[in-house]
This record gives C-alpha cells, structure tokens and sequence, in this order.
C-alpha cells in the first residue's frame, strides 16, 4: 500500500488521479501546505480546490497539528487537488491506522479514483470520434 518513512516524526503518502502523483510528507507543525515549494493559496488559485486538499485533514481535525509538504506532477489543477487529497489521507495512515482509517475510508478519501484517459482507436481521430461519413 503506501511507503512508510516515520524517519523523525515524518509520515508519507503518495496521491494519485487521473495522470497526476503526488507525493506527501506530514510532518508536526502548524497547519501550513506547502505544493511544489509554493503555498497552497499561491499554487491553487480556486477555493474548492483548497477545500479539496484539506477534506481528510479537517476530518481526522488534523488541520492545526501537521504541515504538509507536497510535490505534485502531472494532469491539470483539479486532477492535482485530487491526487493531493488521496496523498495526505494515506500519509494520516501511515501516522495513526486505526483511529482514522475507519472515518477515512468511509468518506471515500483513500479510494483510488480509477478513471483515465481513454485510448486513442485505429481507424478514428480520437478514442470514439470517428471520420465524417459520406456515401460517395
């Protein structure tokens, strides 16, 4: 499942959605998020996003207790957000099992989202859009 390192206090976990992985380090603070070495207000620019980040956080009321420490690559913002959220719940895991999994898993936050990008066909422009029909 995910990689432990409880290497002094930090707890990891890796995200992913779509073509997006994130990878997360909780560590003891104060609450503050950190993406790709910028702050998660300056990298999300949307509040839902933000909200989407914090989901298993504001759960386990963990918001004030760690900060997180993100690298996120790949797929668009929203896919990221998402990737962010499967990384932080897993990374919660690997700090304490069985107190959040429980509220974790019910809440859907470490299912993994399985939808992708459909591949592209022989014969068509893209993975169902076909040429344009004519009979002569």
């Amino acid at each position: 499942m995910a990689k432990t390192s409880n290497v002094k206090g930090r707890f990891y976990g890796t995200g992913r959605r779509k073509s997006s992985i994130a990878r997360v380090y909780l560590v003891p603070g104060t609450g503050i998020i950190t993406i790709n070495k910028r702050t998660i207000d300056d990298y999300f620019g949307i509040e839902t996003l933000k909200v989407i980040v914090r989901q298993p956080l504001t759960l386990t009321e963990n918001t004030d207790k760690f900060d997180a420490i993100v690298t996120v690559r790949g797929g668009g913002y929203t896919g990221q957000a998402g990737a962010v959220r499967h990384g932080i719940a897993r990374a919660l895991l690997d700090c304490d099992t069985e107190t959040y999994r429980a509220s974790l898993k019910k809440a859907g936050y470490l299912t993994r989202d399985p939808r992708m990008k459909e591949r592209k066909k022989y014969g068509l422009k893209a993975a169902r859009k076909a040429p344009q029909f004519s009979k002569r």
